[in-house]
């Protein structure tokens, strides 16, 4: 199965990926490029350990910041405890992603030529985490 890339991605964000996510791609629709992240681990407490996650890259990336994730397959606690802030799902490549409405912050903002992918899946493990601490 041939892998589609079909933008060029700093050499940087090309080897974490290709460490952390070796089956990535990524896809143009319209004027965005969705990367595409299989077998992301979820931690304990929701009601599937792997996900594909979904990131949007804007024209402009990697000066243009990345904002939220979205999974596929959708997520839920198995507390059957409501997760905040997701829902309009994503169409993209066929399937359906969970969006999770998560934002950077004045005091945490996008750093160009500084924050890249694995900037920011840090955060999207952090979210993941953060949910049980509520």
């Amino acid at each position: 199965m041939s892998l589609r890339r079909e933008i060029a991605l700093p050499p940087g964000d090309v080897e974490f990926l290709d460490s952390a996510f070796p089956k990535w791609e990524a896809i143009r629709n319209g004027a965005a490029t969705w990367l595409l992240l299989p077998e992301l681990s979820v931690p304990d407490g929701y009601n599937h350990s792997r996900v594909t996650a979904c990131l949007r890259l804007e024209p402009g990336y990697p000066d243009t910041q990345i904002d939220m994730v979205y999974f596929s397959p959708s997520l839920a606690r198995k507390d059957g405890k409501a997760i905040g802030a997701i829902g309009n799902c994503q169409q993209v490549d066929g399937r359906q992603f969970q969006r999770w409405s998560r934002h950077r912050t004045p005091v945490n903002p996008w750093r160009s030529g500084v924050d890249d992918i694995e900037a920011h899946m840090i955060l999207v493990k952090h979210w993941l985490e953060r949910e049980f601490a509520k």
